[in-house]
């Protein structure tokens, strides 16, 4: 399949309105550009982000940040134990017309229709609130009373976990984590950017963020990433790599098999694939090679995997076992 002359001078508009939302971020977040292409390629194929991070390091501020320069809707939903369903997804209000009399129930839309979502802790709530915004997540729509109201488009969560405090905390079923297409990790900065973030941030903040996209723009953007052609080796290798996280499978290596309890399913297949093309497209290249798997396959496969009793005792990460299974898996 070949791409037109229209997708071609495309690519070359996406790849600019990238490097000027950089910019435009450069302005409040230093550092973080892989972060940041993460999120971007993740937005533009229409996958939910889970972000990983000790708190202090600019989760909510990048987020916000990006939903002003793509001129969009954002809210932020602080989740905690005694959180309801209702308090993020909305709630059946009785009205009362005084001069009629009459008395009828309207649906208030709750925080989660928006554009972009920062379900801030969420392993904060109980299962049940959890699933409410996992709902609207797969489906794009909330259900109240048997009436149906649609999401915004785009519709994008993004939802954080503290790595380093678990207790009193509800985490998110491997089935649940499941559908958001990554895992970002963030880390503390290097020295000379934790500098540069004292001195901006104990300064008072003059800057302010321009709109790069249009939602119409954004919707053209993501048409795109899915319009981009694939080669059939490319395929082959995501769906390898993808197979090699399940101990009963030919593909899993004898090194990992002891270290796993389940592997990734099919859709980590779609996201690698969907997550490579995103990255070409943002870096203006026609298509996408095994390198952008290779890319995709932390954030993509992180959170999918349940590592055994051994890995566990061992003290073996996640991001050990998809290194070790990268470098098992031919290109």
């Amino acid at each position: 399949m070949s791409q037109s002359h229209d997708d071609i001078s495309l690519l070359d508009e996406v790849s600019a309105a990238v490097q000027t939302i950089k910019k435009e971020l450069h302005k409040r977040i230093v550092g973080q550009d892989e972060v940041i292409d993460d999120l971007l390629a993740c937005f533009s194929c229409g996958g939910h982000c889970l972000l990983i991070g000790v708190p202090g390091l600019a989760k909510t501020m990048l987020v916000s940040s990006l939903a002003q320069c793509l001129h969009l809707q954002f809210n932020r939903i602080q989740f905690t134990p005694d959180l309801m369903p209702a308090d993020i997804t909305g709630s059946e209000i009785l009205f009362e017309d005084r001069t009629s009399g009459t008395r009828e129930f309207r649906f208030i839309k709750g925080p989660v229709f928006s554009n972009i979502v920062l379900a801030d802790e969420i392993n904060r709530t109980p299962p049940k609130t959890q699933s409410a915004l996992l709902q609207a997540m797969q489906e794009h729509e909330v259900t109240s009373s048997g009436c149906t109201y649609p999401l915004p488009s785009p519709f994008w969560v993004l939802a954080t976990q503290n790595p380093i405090e678990q207790e009193g905390t509800y985490p998110l079923p491997e089935a649940q984590q499941d559908r958001f297409m990554f895992s970002i990790e963030i880390d503390y900065p290097d020295l000379q950017s934790e500098i540069e973030i004292v001195k901006r941030t104990t300064l008072p903040r003059k800057d302010t963020l321009a709109a790069v996209l249009s939602a119409d723009q954004l919707s053209t953007y993501r048409d795109l990433v899915w319009r981009v052609p694939v080669a059939d080796s490319v395929v082959s290798y995501a769906v390898s790599l993808a197979r090699a996280t399940r101990p009963a499978d030919a593909f899993c290596p004898d090194t990992v098999k002891k270290l796993l309890t389940w592997g990734a399913g099919p859709r980590a297949s779609q996201f690698l694939i969907l997550a490579s093309k995103a990255y070409a497209v943002i870096q203006g290249r026609p298509t996408p090679d095994a390198n952008d798997v290779t890319r995709a396959a932390f954030p993509v496969l992180r959170h999918r995997l349940v590592k055994s009793f051994h890995a566990e005792a061992e003290g073996i990460s996640t991001n050990d076992i998809v290194k070790m299974i990268v470098e098992a898996v031919k290109k």
